[in-house]
């Protein structure tokens, strides 16, 4: 039973507890500091170790979710094991990450009488391959938005998409700089000396979608181009999970055929960045992509696409370079570029988009704009 001068309880439910581990520890902490009472809510696994950092939040594991969308009757399950939960813990507000959480935690809300808010972290796969995929997605988020109090969005191309075709409603759609970046944690190391080879690396789940073969096609050209002058590095983990995930066998050729150097997944990236001349993430979209706002933060210059979540990081010939999605020559042509600019130009790249991470990207800046959202719902509905 709630005390009678309680603390208002957040539920921040995602599909994973890495998601909360890798994206919302600046939420959580900025909850916390507002004196409210957190509970997250997300399957079980290894990143529980959130918790030794945040003792008094409360894990709720959840047993029936699942990231695919072939299991109505799970999916249903999964609804009312959010509604149980909700009610059960007394909650004042939720605040969901991910297609699954957005969509289902929209109606356990409405059925628990409790007011919920949506974040949309990225479209991911079903809007990236189309058909009836999408339309099943795009149909849920419509029916099931409506019962969001405000729904918010890591990058602007997404939230007018979403506004534009009625998926929701616009005066309830509010956009953000992506998850944010702890620009102290990611801060510059030393200055560029090459001494002839330029380090390339892609950070990132090995993903088709995350313009992965792009990013190989364009190394094996840029090889065979400067002959022991450019080195290609790859960190990230194989995602079984996901329909667009990297063959293991051809990942293995790639590696037989040295044309990169594989380090799996990494918890910190910082010593990869720092030995990197150009961080490169040719995605086919993104909400803002955290490999490049990490990297800016540690004044690295970034190559990326023409695409949602990138470009709004990316200012073209400032800080970094932007090229076409699904395009090797491009991003070749791309990576040359990078390879004739003097270590000058290249800290003068990386010191913008330093400053610009620390003006739109501070993962503080990031935590209060959601915050800030959760107190007006708050206050306007929920009884004081």
């Amino acid at each position: 039973m709630k005390s009678k001068n309680p603390r208002k309880r957040i539920g921040i439910v995602a599909n994973t507890t890495w998601n909360i581990y890798n994206f919302r520890l600046n939420v959580i902490e900025k909850l916390l500091a507002d004196n409210y009472e957190v509970f997250v809510l997300a399957p079980m696994d290894e990143f529980i170790e959130y918790k030794e950092r945040f003792p008094k939040v409360k894990h709720i594991h959840l047993r029936f979710i699942t990231r695919d969308g072939k299991h109505p009757i799970k999916d249903l399950i999964f609804i009312e094991e959010l509604r149980r939960k909700y009610k059960i813990l007394e909650l004042d507000l939720v605040l969901h990450y991910t297609h699954k959480p957005n969509i289902y935690g929209a109606i356990a809300g409405k059925l628990s009488g409790i007011p919920t808010i949506g974040v949309v972290t990225g479209l991911g796969y079903p809007f990236l391959r189309k058909g009836w995929m999408e339309w099943l997605v795009s149909f849920m988020y419509k029916l099931s938005s409506r019962f969001h109090k405000k729904v918010i969005f890591e990058n602007e191309d997404d939230r007018l998409m979403f506004s534009d075709k009625g998926m929701v409603k616009a005066e309830n759609a509010i956009s953000v700089k992506g998850c944010g970046v702890n620009i102290n944690h990611f801060s510059p190391d030393g200055a560029f000396n090459r001494n002839g080879v330029t380090r390339f690396t892609f950070i990132g789940r090995l993903l088709y979608d995350k313009g992965i073969k792009e990013f190989v096609n364009a190394a094996e050209q840029i090889k065979e181009e400067y002959k022991g002058k450019s080195r290609f590095t790859v960190v990230g983990e194989l995602d079984k999970d996901n329909p667009s995930s990297v063959n293991p066998d051809e990942l293995a050729r790639w590696v037989h055929e040295d044309i990169i150097d594989y380090k799996g997944y990494l918890k910190d990236v910082r010593k990869i960045i720092s030995d990197s001349d150009c961080i490169v993430l040719p995605s086919y979209r993104e909400a803002i992509a955290r490999s490049l706002t990490e990297s800016m933060a540690m004044g690295k210059p970034v190559i990326a696409t023409e695409t949602a979540g990138c470009r709004e990081a990316i200012d073209h010939g400032e800080n970094g370079l932007l090229v076409p999605v699904k395009n090797s020559d491009a991003l070749r042509s791309a990576m040359d570029t990078i390879i004739n600019m003097q270590n000058e130009e290249l800290e003068e790249m990386g010191n913008n988009g330093r400053q610009k991470t620390i003006a739109l990207f501070d993962d503080k800046i990031i935590a209060k704009n959601i915050v800030d959202v959760v107190n007006e719902v708050v206050k306007q509905y929920t009884k004081s």
